[in-house]
């Protein structure tokens, strides 16, 4: 099995979470948040399809899907047009709000087909190309794919973990 194929799994694996984590979601649920300072599950599933738009396209030099598609009007978010949630404040967090869970999942769908069809074209030569060197040693990559793909499983493992928790309080 070739690296790049092994990534295409686990990219595929976010989307199936993306999709289990949403599914059958109204607003309320989707905007809970525990505590004053938590993140709602459709800020930590914005917010994951966010980092993966903004660092694959940023690795393979691409437009992000975010602005190439139309997402940022779709979402109307009252946030910077570049934002990721990257050190969100509560106050920002819940500026994060959907009227339903297609809307992120519809992103993060668009946001999945670029992010395959960058990974289908890989070498395993391409994995050491270094894609930031703002930090020692910089950025290669492979590490770069991997370290979106560690992100975005504990983001959506929160996700699901708050629903279980909406889920438990509403029956």
């Amino acid at each position: 099995m070739h690296a790049k194929d092994i990534l295409i799994d686990g990219y595929g694996r976010i989307q199936e979470e993306v999709h289990a984590a949403l599914d059958g979601l109204g607003p309320d649920a989707l905007h809970h948040r525990p505590a004053p300072d938590t993140n709602s599950i459709a800020w930590l599933v914005w917010h994951l399809t966010r980092v993966q738009d903004d660092h694959i396209a940023d690795a393979f030099d691409l437009d992000q899907v975010w602005l190439s598609q139309g997402w940022e009007k779709r979402f109307g978010l009252d946030l910077p047009r570049h934002d990721t949630g990257y050190g969100h404040s509560p106050a920002k967090v819940a500026k994060v709000r959907v009227d339903s869970a297609d809307l992120l999942t519809g992103y993060y769908d668009a946001v999945h087909e670029q992010t395959l069809g960058a990974l289908r074209g890989l070498a395993a030569k391409d994995l050491e190309r270094i894609v930031d060197e703002r930090w020692e040693p910089p950025v290669s990559l492979g590490v770069r794919l991997v370290s979106v793909l560690s992100d975005d499983l504990q983001h959506i493992g929160q996700a699901a973990y708050l629903r279980g928790l909406v889920q438990s309080a509403a029956a």
